[in-house]
């Protein structure tokens, strides 16, 4: 291919144009140079090189997209199938016969021959047929492929230039490729050649940098990022190349880069000045206008653009920005626009300098046409940035969104603009958003005071308040009461009347008043009324109950924007079964929590705390401490342990009872709270009785009686614990006693009768009656095995493995306790079922790393009953994932 740029012949005398005299300007027919710090991207060439063999290959993109630099790329460095003819246009090449003159003297620069038989135009204005059939004739003896770039295509205004072009693209030989580069698409029939297949796009999203592409190009600058500081940085560029290589600068000056890149906003002064020059200054003085008062928006609707601007032709306005690639982009099958995120900051700075006072008053229009729309999270965003406080928390009330506000997706937005609203603001509805934003941050306390002043201002109103705005008030009173009174018992009232039935009944009264449509639209407010009297049954120590309703509240999740409470409840039913001891029910109702957090946002949320300790709880039961451990520190990781009293108290038991297996009661003791005032029945319960086992662990019986009898409530689990104290302390017929009531209590969980069962067995053998003994320790072995419960027996101490030890291997307890005590390298015990010849198939899958889809398809199962075959394997060998199944089946040699 012969060198581009270059004179047509050896006497280096150049050409004129025919009307004027004035030479050609050689530099416009030279391929640029490659800016310093190129990134070559060979995704970008490849496509370019591929359009190349057809005739026409188009490249459009914003201003500083990187257009030129592929093209040029591309013709010094991407094996072009031909010479290229360079061409760089500016606005003086409108005229057609300007235009013309240049064409004819650019491929008469690498095709020499070409200029035989064509004469350049004799006006600037104009360009006869005879020159384009003269040209399109001499490309059809062409010996090669040639290709024409022409960059910069969007600075020819008017018509008749491309309509020469067509003439030439529908007449020339097929060996003629062109190539153009343009902000906007050029005036072609582009849907024809489309349908064709003679067009190659390259638009800019293509050209957009990758995080990869990014990191290349800070290297080239001397930086050295790392994958989260290029990834940031290119998702708030958007990838603009310009805005990058101005960001990469900019970096390169300042003393920290990677800070930079994270806190980098399209306010930078190297990036707002290019987009002012190169954008914002160049649109006509009304669309600019346009521009600055719809910046308030994160996305633009036509109409919505006409009501904060009053204006009517919003809608041709942003389809010309969008044609012209002014930064302006569509949202794909809707009537949205999205303005590039470094410009709309732009414009936001431009609008606050030249209309300070009208920012407040364009965000409260834009807040009641989007709720007009039924847009209530943008609507409340909008009104809080217009300050106009008690519009918006009517809106939010009158929508039923105090719900929503923090179990919806969009609920975290609405907190977060509405955190800001001053306490002093007058009325319920502002008090009750407050209340409900207060609670989303698990300050309950706070709650409770922003709900007593809405309570205030519904009683000064002296009329009744609207269903609205008493149902908000009730759910948020169920909700953030405290899970039980401070002195009720673990029962409580026989005829339910706390506070949070009370509240809950209101509630549902509430409920019927409004239409029924507007109900099934708000599936959580239900879903929520249940999971709060759950909490409140859980408090007080009701496992049946709680579970019932925790059930219940998980089914009322009807929609994708209730999957959270869906989440919330099945984690609560799960810490509700790991207590009562169906362990492998909480495992699979605490998975599936997860799973639906997953599948929610990129993992489980602030409110996961209970799925969490649940699985622990189940890993702790089942002695498997390695688990149970990383178990905890996840849920540890969780804002609603922190917060919530009932999984606080149960995290702190679980680390108690880990701690006690390592042989440390003194630390088993110190990671527990003291008994405190205003504790919850079963939360206070459950503390009293992991102060009772460390202070046994420590042989300090007494202590162990004293912890259990401040215990608030009654039930078998104190008297359990009673009677192991008293048992460990000599006191046999006390011991009996206690455990006689023991068994006669309602509520009676699986650990507690396992319990009972060993402490039997444990009197009959210091009574000198082994067989008695050995009868109970069976009994206790077949209620536990399903579960595959070890804690007790491991808690029972030395007295136990004589008594296992003893029975010959024809003994019933001997064949019983084999699963007990088969313990793998891990100290697991063994599966409690053998594996199906499916289940095998699909941990020989997962053993291979295969997706669930993959695995449907390579065992034609749906992917449903994959799911469902996993979480019987993770059952069966006591998992909870994948990698864990797999090293478990390797270690009992089922794979």
């Amino acid at each position: 291919m012969p060198p581009t740029g270059l004179p047509p012949s050896g006497d280096g005398r150049g050409t004129t144009l025919a009307w004027s005299g004035d030479p050609l300007l050689a530099a416009k027919f030279s391929v640029p140079a490659a800016p310093r710090h190129h990134v070559s991207r060979h995704r970008l060439l490849d496509r370019v090189g591929e359009g190349a063999r057809g005739p026409l290959t188009l490249v459009t993109g914003p201003a500083g997209a990187g257009k030129t630099a592929l093209a040029a790329a591309w013709a010094r460095d991407g094996e072009p199938p031909g010479p290229v003819a360079w061409l760089t246009l500016d606005t003086h090449d409108g005229a057609p016969g300007v235009f013309w003159s240049y064409v004819v003297e650019a491929l008469g620069r690498v095709l020499p021959r070409l200029r035989d038989g064509i004469t350049m135009p004799a006006r600037p204005g104009s360009v006869g047929t005879s020159l384009l059939t003269r040209l399109a004739a001499a490309t059809e003896h062409l010996s090669g492929p040639v290709v024409l770039v022409l960059d910069g295509f969007e600075k020819v205004a008017g018509r008749r230039v491309p309509a020469g072009l067509e003439f030439l693209l529908g007449h020339c030989g097929p060996l003629l490729r062109l190539v153009v580069t343009s902000r906007r698409d050029p005036l072609l029939p582009l849907h024809r050649y489309r349908a064709e297949g003679r067009l190659t796009e390259v638009r800019g999203a293509d050209l957009a940098f990758t995080p990869y592409e990014t990191t290349a190009l800070l290297r080239g600058h001397g930086l050295g990022p790392g994958d989260d500081v290029a990834g940031a940085l290119t998702r708030r560029t958007g990838g603009w190349a310009a805005g990058l290589r101005l960001c990469a600068l900019a970096m390169q000056r300042t003393g920290d880069p990677d800070g930079f890149a994270r806190s980098f906003a399209g306010t930078e002064q190297a990036v707002s000045g290019y987009l002012i020059a190169e954008v914002l200054d160049a649109l006509p003085p009304a669309t600019a206008e346009l521009l600055l008062r719809a910046s308030v928006l994160d996305r633009l609707h036509p109409d919505l653009v006409d009501a904060l601007t009053g204006r009517r032709d919003a809608e041709a306005v942003l389809a010309g920005l969008t044609r012209e690639n002014a930064f302006v982009d569509p949202v794909p099958g809707t009537p949205w626009c999205r303005v590039h995120p470094l410009f709309t900051e732009v414009l936001r700075g431009q609008l606050r300098i030249r209309h300070p006072r009208l920012v407040p008053r364009l965000h409260a229009r834009a807040a009641r046409w989007l709720a007009g729309e039924g847009l209530v999270t943008e609507a409340l965003e909008h009104a809080a940035q217009a300050g106009d406080w008690q519009y918006g928390a009517s809106e939010a009330v009158h929508h039923l969104l105090a719900g929503a506000l923090f179990t919806a997706p969009g609920g975290e937005r609405v907190e977060r603009a509405f955190s800001r609203m001053p306490p002093s603001v007058p009325g319920a509805e502002p008090a009750l958003l407050a209340a409900a934003c207060r609670l989303a941050r698990h300050d309950r306390a706070g709650c409770r005071e922003r709900l007593a002043v809405a309570g205030r201002h519904l009683r000064q109103g002296g009329t009744e308040p609207d269903p609205e705005v008493g149902l908000t008030h009730a759910l948020l009173r169920l909700l953030c009461e405290p899970q039980a009174d401070e002195h009720s018992g673990e029962h409580g009232a026989d005829d339910g009347s706390g506070p949070a039935e009370e509240a809950a009944r209101a509630v549902s009264d509430l409920m019927g008043r409004l239409p029924p449509e507007r109900i099934r639209a708000r599936p959580e407010i239900e879903a929520l009324r249940l999971h709060g009297l759950a909490r409140s049954h859980l408090g007080r120590g009701r496992l049946a109950e709680a579970r019932r309703l925790c059930a219940e509240a998980a089914g009322a999740c009807t929609t994708q924007e209730s999957l959270p409470v869906q989440h919330m409840a099945l984690g609560l039913l799960a810490l509700a079964e790991s207590a009562a001891g169906a362990l492998t029910s909480a495992e699979d109702h605490a998975l599936r929590s997860l799973l639906i957090a997953g599948q929610h946002d990129d993992g489980p949320d602030g409110r996961g705390g209970a799925a969490f300790v649940a699985l622990a709880a189940v890993a702790c039961e089942r002695d498997n401490q390695e688990v149970a451990h990383r178990r905890l520190g996840q849920a540890l990781a969780c804002r609603d342990v922190h917060y919530d009293p009932l999984l606080a108290a149960e995290a702190a038991v679980l680390r108690s009872r880990l701690e006690l297996a390592r042989g440390r009661w003194e630390t088993a003791l110190s990671v527990l709270p003291g008994p405190g005032t205003g504790e919850a029945p079963w939360p206070a319960r459950r503390l009293a009785l992991a102060r009772a086992a460390a202070a046994l662990a420590r042989g300090d019986h007494e202590a162990a009686v004293d912890a259990v009898h401040g215990i608030r409530a009654d039930g078998p689990a104190p008297l359990v614990a009673l009677a192991r104290a008293h048992l460990c302390a000599g006191r046999t017929d006390r011991s009996l006693r206690l455990l006689a009531r023991a068994e006669d209590s309602p509520g009676l969980g699986l650990p507690d009768l396992v319990g009972i069962h060993l402490l039997r067995a444990r009197a009959a053998l210091l009574a000198g009656d082994r067989a008695t003994a050995q009868c109970l320790l069976g009994r206790a072995l077949d209620a536990a095995r399903p579960e595959l419960l070890r804690r007790p027996f491991l808690d029972c101490g030395p007295w136990l493995r004589p008594l296992l030890d003893g029975a010959g291997r024809t003994d019933p307890a001997h064949t019983r306790a084999a699963w007990l005590t088969a313990r793998g390298d891990a100290g697991r015990p063994g599966p409690a079922q053998p594996l199906s010849s499916r289940e095998r198939d699909v941990l020989l899958c997962v053993q291979r790393m295969m997706s669930a889809d993959e695995i449907a398809a390579e065992l034609s199962l749906s992917v449903n009953t994959v799911k469902t075959h996993l979480r019987s394997v993770y059952r069966k060998l006591s998992v909870s994932r994948r990698r864990e199944a797999v090293e478990r089946g390797r270690e009992l040699h089922i794979l």
